[in-house]
């Protein structure tokens, strides 16, 4: 029997974020995703702020992933990210 890895593409946020960055942000990941079709997307938040701005991004495109049949795991993200996505009640969404 042989494992298989899933099919796994990186995307990486810099920030800051800025309300008016999300449609390109949301836009681009989309091509990423129906151009690759992966299951599974690593995206690197190791620049992003923890504010509501970077979370509701997140949110969007943990929602375009679950669309196109793929789940993003985050990568890099800081303490105050995270707490303040478990803040949001996002956990189970964004960080599982």
């Amino acid at each position: 029997m042989t494992d298989t890895l899933p099919r796994t593409i990186s995307f990486a946020i810099r920030g800051p974020l800025e309300r008016a960055d999300l449609p390109s942000l949301y836009e681009r990941f989309c091509a990423a995703v129906t151009a690759s079709q992966p299951e599974l997307v690593l995206c690197d938040v190791g620049g992003v702020r923890a504010d509501a701005v970077a979370v509701d991004a997140l949110a969007r495109m943990q929602l375009a992933a679950r669309r196109n049949g793929c789940t993003v795991r985050l990568c890099n993200a800081s303490a105050p990210l995270r707490e303040l996505v478990a803040f949001m009640g996002l956990r189970d969404v964004l960080l599982e």
